[in-house]
């Protein structure tokens, strides 16, 4: 690929980018700017109508309305007898009134009928009575307590009329409420579309197979984020093995169909670093570049514009996509637990706010922590743990190119500036998949 212009190529240390201060986010306030991009997003997404048998787990993007009146008309709550006026009753002879059929005619005062449980009650009907609190004597039905007018009869409306919201939008789609929705009168619901994501894994130095050897290693990164991403609801179009060439990945970050593009490495100032160059170049609006936590402060979050400046493409060179549908791009750390850093603070809050899941999760549960853990002196930190007995237990190994922590872990503390005492409550960020409490982690002693 040739540009007309070259990209600008970002050199210096962590805390600097092109002779400039390094612009470093609090990481609350990073999760933030995150939910807000998510939002935003949002806005500009028309919900999916899904058949109610593929519903399930997802979100209403819409309130729930009744499209008819609970129950759609007076039906009876027992088996027994359909009566009009006082007793005692003569007993029609033409049959029962069941479920499903149209009531038989009108009822007249002094006459009852056999009803079924959820069968339309004839006009006129003064109420049910059970066929336990009843007898018949040549055709002539007596009530053996009281009959109350009205009684066990389930008036039309009772429970909602056409048009009352059965439920807010962002509602999770249970058991429960798919029963309600066909009830309703709903073939489908409306939910938000999957978030699309196209992982860029950058690097001249990653193996796909085999052991590392002359300073090539594993790409950890790959395997593990799409399944991650999947479980947090987004559709993963592909992850794509990316060179350390500006060309490259500027191509692959314009070109992309995703609504969410996630690349690995190139975010610090490095030679070979060029996410910030391709943003720059691309006309990207960084939303947030840096944050103050650790692992994994040099991650970042851009807001991609729609038309980016950009030559016209060459004969071998992809087509843009005549409608862009790139929204943002999340640039994590290529550390692998650094990665993780980046994925839970700026990834997944925005893929939770893109589906509207943000808006009904609950805040992170909080645990007293173990053991002290140190802290940094100005940033927060993320450690692995896992719950024991109601309480955190920070794991060893939990440096940024570490992946044996956050493997045996049930999810993250977040560790305040100046580190935690034994006891002191945390937060725990959870993983999008099931934990064992208490299970033991097969990496020895549980300390930071």
């Amino acid at each position: 690929m040739t540009l007309k212009e070259p990209l600008p190529v970002a050199h210096g240390t962590d805390d600097a980018r092109a002779g400039q201060p390094h612009r470093a986010t609090a990481w609350p306030e990073a999760r933030a700017a995150a939910v807000r991009a998510g939002a935003s997003a949002r806005a500009d997404r028309a919900p999916l109508g899904v058949p109610l048998g593929q519903a399930l787990g997802q979100l209403l993007a819409e309130p729930l309305r009744a499209l008819t009146d609970l129950p759609p008309f007076d039906t009876s709550a027992m088996d027994g007898w359909a009566v009009a006026g006082p007793g005692p009753w003569t007993v029609r002879a033409e049959g029962a009134v069941l479920a499903g059929q149209t009531a038989a005619g009108v009822a007249v005062d002094g006459e009852a009928v056999r009803i079924a449980t959820g069968a339309r009650v004839p006009a006129g009907t003064t109420a049910v009575v059970r066929t336990e609190h009843a007898r018949t004597e040549h055709a002539v039905l007596r009530a053996l307590r009281e009959v109350v007018p009205g009684q066990d009869i389930r008036p039309r409306g009772q429970e909602c009329r056409a048009g009352d919201e059965l439920l807010p939008a962002g509602t999770v789609v249970t058991p429960a409420v798919l029963g309600l929705a066909a009830a309703a009168g709903y073939d489908e619901l409306p939910v938000p579309p999957r978030p699309r994501v196209e992982i860029l894994v950058l690097g001249d130095e990653l193996l796909t197979t085999g052991l590392p050897h002359d300073g090539l290693i594993r790409d950890a990164l790959g395997p593990m984020l799409g399944p991650w991403l999947a479980a947090l609801g987004a559709d993963v179009l592909a992850t794509r093995r990316i060179g350390d060439e500006a060309e490259e990945l500027y191509a692959a970050v314009t070109c992309s169909a995703a609504d969410l593009v996630l690349t690995t490495g190139g975010t610090a100032a490095g030679p070979v670093d060029h996410v910030h160059g391709v943003l720059d170049k691309a006309g990207a609006t960084l939303l947030v570049d840096g944050v103050k936590v650790r692992p994994g402060h040099p991650m970042l979050l851009a807001r991609l514009a729609a038309e980016p400046t950009r030559a016209e493409p060459g004969p071998s060179e992809p087509t843009r996509p005549e409608r862009p549908h790139v929204r943002h791009l999340v640039g994590l750390p290529g550390n692998p637990l650094a990665a993780v850093s980046g994925l839970l603070t700026l990834a997944q809050p925005l893929l939770a706010a893109l589906t509207g899941a943000a808006a009904a999760a609950p805040a992170p549960p909080r645990f007293p922590v173990q053991d002290e853990v140190h802290g940094h002196p100005y940033d927060t930190r993320l450690v692995p743990v896992v719950r024991r007995g109601g309480r955190a237990v920070p794991l060893r190994y939990n440096g940024p190119a570490m992946l044996r922590g956050i493997a045996a872990a049930d999810g993250l503390a977040v560790v305040p500036p100046g580190g935690a005492r034994p006891g002191q409550e945390l937060d725990v960020l959870d993983l999008p998949w099931p934990v064992a409490e208490g299970a033991v982690p097969a990496q020895g002693a549980c300390f930071t």
